[in-house]
Order: C-alpha cells, then sequence, then structure tokens
C-alpha cells in the first residue's frame, strides 16, 4: 500500500530537495524583517525557479491547507513578507524568478521576472538607452515583485509617478493555482476591468506576483544636482512649486530633509559630509534633460530673493552620488540609534508645513526630549516621520507609547485628507490603523476581493486585513 507524499515531499518533487529548506540556519534569516520588528516561524523556504513552479507550489499548499507566504528581497518595513508565529506557514521565495524576459525599446517597455533586482532592471534599461525610472534607496536588493506588491514609490514619483503607474501589464499565480497571464504591454485596453490594479498594492493577499511587463522611458542624456538650504517646510514647498513652473517635467525629483535627519547620517555612515552651512532644512533636487545654464541662473535667483540661503550643484556623477546617498543613507543611519516609531505618511502638497508645525507641537507636548526625524519625497506630499528619543533607556519607554503616538500623527494626517501608509504598505504593522481610518465600504469592498480570491485565507494571512 502506498503512502500519500507529505507536503515536504510534494514540494521537492517539484522544486527539487536542495529548494526546500527546513534548517532553522537557512530560515533564520527569511523570518525577521529588515527592521527587526518582527519574527515569525516557518515550516519550510520554497525557491522555486519559475511561474509553473510557483503554481506548483501553491496547488500544493492548498491541498494541504498550509499558508503561502511570498517574499521578495525581504525589505519592507510593515512586517508584509514575514510569517506569523504559528509555523504552518510556507515561505515561498522568488529569487530564482530572475530573468528579464524581454527589452522592446520600440515600444518603451521591458519584460521581468518578480524576482529580478530593481537595480538589473535599472541596468538592463540602460544597456537599451532607456531608464526604468523607480529609484529607492534598496534597490540593490528589494525585488520587482515586492515593489508590485507594495506600489513601491521612490524619489521620481514626481515625474514618472508609482509602481502602479509603470505597470502595463502582470502574470500572477492566484490562490487556486491558477496562472492568469496578463502580459500585455499596451498602453490602450479598454476590455473590461484593469485586473492589474487588483495585486498591486495588495501585499500578496491575494495573489504571488511572477513578472511584468513595465514601462520605460527616454534615458536623460544630461542631469543636474543640486542640494540647498532653506529655513521652513513652507519655503520648500513655494521652491517645489517654483521649480515645477519652470522646469515642468524636467525636474525629476525633490526631497526634503531636516537638519536632525542629516545629522545622523554625518553621524553614522562613513564617508559622510556636510556639503553645505547648517541648516534647519535642506533640499536634495534634481533636473533631467535641462539647461545646467538656466538651473544655475535660476538658483542664483532664489539665493538673491533669500529662497535659498546656500547651496550646492553637483559638478560630476560622483559628487551627485555622494549627495544623494546623504538623502539614501537616513534609514540605515536611523536604525544604528535603534529602534523608532515610524511614519510613512501623505498629505497635499500645500499642506506639509501645516502637518510638520502641527505634529511637531504636538509631540513635543506630549512626550518632551522627543528626536523628530523628517524627511521624504516633498514633491509628491510624502514624507518619512520617524519618532525616538537620543537616550537608549528612554527610548525603550517611549517606543511602548506606540499607540499613543500614532493617535497624534495618524488622527493629524486624516484630518489633512491625507493617507497613514504613503508607499510602504499595511503589512502587519499597520492593520489595526487600517481598520481605524478607512471606512466600513471600503473595509467592506476590501474583504469581498479577499474573500473571493482566496476563499482559504491561505494566502499571506495576516497582512491587511
Amino acid at each position: 500500500m502506498t503512502s500519500t507524499p507529505s507536503l515536504s515531499e510534494r514540494l521537492e518533487g517539484i522544486v527539487g530537495a536542495a529548494n526546500v529548506l527546513s534548517d532553522p540556519a537557512d530560515l533564520a534569516p527569511c523570518l525577521t524583517d529588515w527592521r527587526g520588528r518582527y519574527t515569525g516561524r516557518a515550516q519550510c523556504l520554497v525557491r522555486p525557479a519559475n511561474t509553473a513552479e510557483v503554481a506548483a507550489v501553491v496547488q500544493a499548499c492548498v491541498a494541504a491547507g498550509v499558508p503561502s507566504v511570498p517574499q521578495g528581497g525581504n525589505t519592507g518595513h510593515c512586517g508584509a513578507a514575514t510569517p506569523d508565529g504559528e509555523g504552518r506557514a510556507v515561505l515561498l521565495c522568488l529569487s530564482r524568478l530572475n530573468r528579464i524576459r524581454e527589452v522592446d525599446a520600440g515600444n518603451n517597455t521591458i519584460t521581468v521576472d518578480a524576482g529580478c533586482i530593481l537595480a538589473a532592471v535599472q541596468e538592463a534599461a540602460r544597456a537599451a538607452d532607456r531608464l526604468f525610472p523607480l529609484s529607492l534607496a534598496a534597490e540593490g536588493s528589494c525585488q520587482i515583485g515586492g515593489n508590485l506588491s507594495t506600489n513601491a514609490g521612490g524619489v521620481q514619483v514626481l515625474r514618472y509617478g508609482n509602481t502602479r503607474e509603470l505597470t502595463l501589464g502582470l502574470e500572477v499565480v492566484l490562490p487556486s493555482g491558477e496562472i492568469w497571464d496578463g502580459l500585455r504591454g499596451l498602453r490602450k485596453d479598454n476590455t473590461g476591468y484593469d485586473l492589474k490594479q487588483l495585486f498591486i498594492g495588495a501585499e500578496g493577499t491575494l495573489g504571488i506576483i511572477t513578472a511584468a511587463v513595465l514601462k520605460l522611458f527616454p534615458l536623460p542624456k544630461v542631469q543636474t544636482t543640486c542640494w540647498l538650504n532653506v529655513a521652513t517646510p513652507a519655503v520648500a514647498v513655494e521652491l517645489l512649486n517654483q521649480a515645477k513652473s519652470g522646469f515642468d517635467a524636467h525636474l525629476t525629483a525633490f526631497e526634503l530633509v531636516s537638519d536632525v535627519a542629516l545629522g545622523l547620517v554625518l553621524k553614522n555612515i562613513a564617508g559622510s559630509a556636510r556639503p553645505t552651512a547648517h541648516s534647519p532644512w535642506y533640499i536634495l533636487a534634481e533636473f533631467s534633460d535641462a539647461d545646467p545654464a538656466a538651473i544655475e541662473a535660476w538658483l542664483a535667483a532664489q539665493v538673491a530673493s533669500g529662497m535659498v540661503g546656500d547651496g550646492t550643484l553637483a559638478a560630476s556623477v560622483a559628487q551627485a552620488q555622494k549627495l544623494w546617498a546623504l538623502r539614501e543613507n537616513i534609514s540605515e543611519a536611523q536604525k544604528i540609534e535603534g529602534v523608532s516609531i515610524k511614519h510613512d505618511i501623505a498629505v497635499p502638497v500645500s499642506r506639509i508645513p501645516e502637518f510638520l508645525a502641527r505634529a511637531d507641537a504636538a509631540l513635543a507636548a506630549a512626550f518632551p526630549g522627543i528626536r523628530i526625524v523628517a524627511f521624504g519625497h516633498v514633491g509628491d506630499g510624502n514624507l518619512h516621520y520617524n519618532l525616538s528619543k537620543p537616550d537608549a533607556q528612554d527610548n525603550a519607554a517611549f517606543i511602548g507609547n506606540q499607540s499613543a503616538v500614532n493617535r497624534i500623527v495618524h488622527d493629524l494626517v486624516n484630518e489633512l485628507q491625507g493617507s497613514i501608509s504613503a508607499e510602504h504598505g499595511i503589512g502587519q504593522l499597520k492593520r489595526e490603523e487600517l481598520q481605524r481610518y478607512k471606512s466600513p465600504v471600503e473595509q467592506a469592498l476590501m474583504r469581498s476581493i479577499k474573500q473571493m480570491l482566496d476563499p482559504q485565507g491561505l494566502m499571506n494571512p495576516g497582512k491587511l486585513f
């Protein structure tokens, strides 16, 4: 009499024994999120090599009644790729799905597997004299599937939009194990519901994205990067609007950095150097294919008017990279300092100064001695607003006040018609917050979609809901 194969045996039959890992040492790096806030358990880690294997793994898990947790580069900030503590789940690692399937320069598209590292996609586009504009600090390790699942933003949303706007088609393994092939590189397709939008930003709760058709753009021939001192966020917003009026789509990034945030980078990241004199706030701006002389003249006028107190223009690619490193290393520098209460919020650009003034004042009154690390994408209204205490012992006690801190920050964001998650997603971190700020109608619609596609609740459970 033949015994029924175990789930582990079925998985080994699909992907090979070498790609089903259950040793604790092999699992450990994948069971804790990047920030170190969440640690879960899993019965094994499976590494499929293609879409068919992903589908077969999901089918095997469904047959066994076992949850699947998809994981890409594990660079998320909200615990969306970390399993729960029960230990039943199968971690589904997509790193072997790393093919650049096609670059269609004539159509300005690139088709890639979900396990491709973002930087590899950027490089493949560059080799074809094209730009894939999604750019963020983790681009050397994050994967396209994760970018899609969280609708990643980054520094060039101002010009090119979020990942959602950069996506034309998807291939998805559904919770049933069926494969939906929507890999169409079309900019117009009015044949019913735009199904890809269900999966972008869904954090793997509705299916596993295995490939995507992404938009490409002309590769800029000239880029001008500058670091500018400004007195207040209100001045930064005014400067943004002047730059947009003067340069329109040539303005491709406009980042706001507080002096507190810069100070952490200078303290904790080797090789960092202050580019200008001290200022309460700084702007890091990038212009693409704009006349450098016109930018210099515009900046000289801003300095003459007093709107910009000091500034520097990068004279080389290397200098531009050093300026960008100051911005991109803020999260790493803060992580070195210890745990913080992070917020990834969005408000209308015009209300950024009001948010910062009111939130700063309310938090300082409620938690004397608080350290506020504020920075982000002022060009699209997305701020990273992170809070901690400088002293480690004081900070440990402060972190216990996360609910009270969230009430201050998120209630104000809600009042200002903003969002409690601009680009990091919900994951485990903001599940309860989502229930507080989403209307009952929105919550019911989301749950209906989840129930329809994943009636057994096996696809990345415990995230969003």
